[in-house]
């Protein structure tokens, strides 16, 4: 039977603790024309959504004018990336259990609703950058999450079955993407949960089950 040859992982609340910062950027960008997303819509509805699809949603629901959405978006980026120059470190468990995943074998790919220019701040300031074999963003799909096709595209690069990956997600729309793909899932509750421990663990269990 087939084990597990692959590991694929979201950014934001999975390697990044990120998401505030995503929240707090577009909220300074909303804030320039009198809108905002409140902290229990942003859980409940916007949350790993990827930037273009939470403005869409904010133009359907509050009336959010569609000619701002482009320059609403270029700010957000902007004030995402000055939070994630000054606030990203890096996490030794992050920075362990990649190494040692890489070093059992494993292939790596980080897949990020976030665009690219963000992910490779975050991860080359995070010190992880190196140990993926690539990453995708929402720049390389025509569907984000939680459409499953950022996962079935990393997949294929890999060259790996949905059965032989095992796929890290912290959010409703990632699951629904991961679960999707066909692959297996760790759901993770926070970046804390996101170490070579857990992870293993969670490999052996699904092996068991092949």
């Amino acid at each position: 039977m087939p084990k597990i040859r692959a590991v694929l992982f979201d950014m934001d609340g999975v390697l990044i603790d990120a998401k505030d910062w995503h929240y707090e950027a577009l909220n300074q960008a909303l804030s320039l024309f009198g809108f905002e997303i409140n902290r229990y819509d942003h859980l409940v509805t916007y949350d790993g959504l990827p930037t273009k699809k939470k403005l869409e949603l904010l133009t359907l629901e509050r009336d959010l004018p569609r000619g701002l959405h482009g320059f609403i978006n270029d700010i957000k980026q902007e004030f995402t990336l000055q939070l994630g120059y000054a606030k990203c470190k890096p996490t030794f468990n992050h920075q362990y259990a990649l190494s040692n995943l890489k070093k059992q074998g494993y292939k790596l790919a980080a897949c990020s609703n976030s665009v690219r220019k963000t992910i490779e701040l975050l991860l080359e300031r995070a010190a992880i950058a190196d140990y993926f074999d690539f990453f995708l963003s929402n720049e390389d799909v025509k569907e984000a999450k939680p459409h499953p096709e950022i996962y079935l595209k990393a997949m294929q690069r890999l060259e790996v079955h949905a059965s032989e990956c095992l796929i890290l997600e912290d959010n409703e729309n990632g699951i629904k993407a991961a679960v999707a793909s066909g692959a297996h899932l760790m759901v993770v509750q926070d970046v804390n949960d996101v170490n070579l421990e857990n992870i293993l663990a969670r490999i052996s269990e699904i092996e068991e089950q092949l």
